[in-house]
């Protein structure tokens, strides 16, 4: 019974991190992934051993897509963002620490395009006219992080996808 699952969370996990693939390959609008979300929950139900697997995907699909001068922010945002889960307690904090994590994921982001591209003139003025140009991105980040968000949630409280993988401390 131990081995079967063992099996099926193995399963889940390959399915999240499919997801992550998917969504990074086929059209979408800007910004408008599971990516945040399932940074954010993959290391809260299997471990930060999951972590490496996210940049993993990344790497794969920045492979095809082609790799960009932002790659240290991104991948290192995701990062911390898995590592939020730590901190995760119950419900409320869970949906507190997404959100942030989707704020993090802008900040940081946003700030290494406008350290590493001329897009923007190296002052405060362009940190700024960088940080406002990139509102339309960050309002898909954060509507594809509360809609993923939403969905992984009410997975949670279903029980409907391997129900021993999700303790008590998740369904707070």
């Amino acid at each position: 019974m131990k081995l079967n699952n063992a099996f099926n969370h193995f399963c889940l996990f390959l399915g999240c991190v499919g997801i992550v693939l998917l969504f990074r390959v086929i059209p979408h609008p800007p910004n408008f992934t599971p990516v945040i979300a399932m940074s954010f929950y993959l290391p809260l139900f299997f471990g930060f051993w999951s972590i490496p697997f996210i940049i993993l995907a990344f790497a794969i699909t920045d492979y095809f897509i082609g790799f960009h001068s932002l790659l240290i922010w991104t991948w290192s945002s995701l990062v911390i963002i898995g590592m939020l889960s730590k901190f995760s307690i119950g419900l409320k904090t869970r949906i507190s620490l997404v959100i942030t994590g989707s704020f993090m994921f802008f900040v940081v982001t946003n700030f290494g395009v406008w350290l590493t591209s001329s897009f923007y003139e190296q002052s405060l003025n362009g940190l700024l006219t960088c940080y406002i140009m990139g509102i339309p991105f960050y309002t898909n980040t954060l509507i594809s992080t509360a809609l993923f968000s939403g969905i992984i949630e009410l997975l949670i409280l279903s029980k409907l996808f391997f129900p021993n993988l999700f303790n008590s401390k998740l369904i707070k």
